[in-house]
């Protein structure tokens, strides 16, 4: 041990051989920081980790909506009657299922539409008997290729700028709707606050945005009858004002007849859906144009 007074090395004892000063005090003091430098900290306890807030919210939400759309499927009528603001979430979600499945549809299933229209041409009398047998067998000889080939990709037509723009176009179109609805509504002296009336109105939607998922579905398995379910789901919503109407407005109430109120709303529905089937048109007209301009398909053919 070195002595801390003199550096002297000593091999034992109580005292430095060389200049007398006590080693046990300095061997005590070295023991007690060693002991002090290495003394075990404490180990942080880990808290299990917990379950995301926004994860947790989504879930709830997803199943509060699909236990509402199964009943409001089941019990159509009495679900909407019951539904108050506390089911406005829900509602809004169903009327962008709504907006969103139509253009999905359409871009699914544009090809089958276009093949439907063009047979549709041909059975028409003044076309049909000019035709031979021959000519149809080609078309349906077309029209499988049609189906087995990506065109989309040929003509870029994209998935993004057609769904999102549509169904933005789509959304304001039924909110349109709606407003105009409750207006009418609010005519016809009935007092309620306008999410309890969306609530109820996207409710009595349930069933035509069912029709629409069905056809989406069916779109997606390239089955021509999704056109039909497509057609359903829009025309349904005619029954859906009168329904939202006549759930809130009882017989001897004062104020604008549900008739006439219905009469219009279904003016503005007319005016909004023309509008709709003219955006839709001018979406067809420019894939046309980029059908005709396309190399690629034209070699195809």
């Amino acid at each position: 041990m070195n002595c801390s007074n003199c550096g002297h090395f000593n091999d034992g004892g109580k005292f430095c051989v060389k200049c007398g000063h006590k080693l046990q005090e300095e061997a005590a003091a070295s023991q007690t920081a060693a002991a002090s430098e290495y003394q075990p900290q404490p180990q942080t306890a880990y808290a299990p980790q917990q379950p995301n807030q926004r994860v947790r919210q989504a879930k709830k939400v997803s199943k509060s909506f699909f236990s509402y759309f199964a009943e409001g499927i089941k019990n159509p009528t009495a679900t909407a009657q019951a539904a108050g603001e506390n089911q406005f979430v829900n509602a809004l979600i169903t009327v962008i299922l709504y907006a969103l499945s139509i253009p999905i549809m359409l871009y699914v299933g544009w090809k089958l539409l276009l093949i439907q229209f063009v047979r549709s041409m041909f059975k028409l009398p003044i076309i049909s008997e000019e035709l031979a047998p021959s000519d149809m067998e080609d078309f349906n000889t077309g029209a499988d290729l049609i189906k087995a080939t990506d065109i989309n990709s040929i003509i870029h037509f994209n998935f993004t700028d057609f769904v999102f723009k549509q169904g933005i176009f789509i959304f304001i179109g039924l909110a349109v709707i709606i407003g105009t609805t409750y207006v009418a509504a609010k005519f016809g002296k009935v007092e309620v606050s306008f999410k309890e009336f969306f609530s109820r109105f996207g409710t009595f939607l349930i069933i035509p945005t069912a029709l629409l998922l069905v056809g989406l579905v069916l779109a997606f398995l390239h089955v021509e009858y999704f056109s039909y379910f497509m057609n359903f789901g829009l025309l349904s919503i005619f029954l859906v004002v009168p329904y939202t109407i006549a759930s809130f407005k009882q017989s001897g109430t004062s104020g604008l007849d549900r008739i006439y109120s219905t009469l219009i709303v279904y003016v503005v529905i007319t005016i909004v859906l023309t509008f709709i089937a003219n955006g839709l048109g001018e979406e067809a007209k420019a894939i046309i144009t980029r059908m005709g301009n396309s190399n690629e398909l034209n070699d195809l053919f």
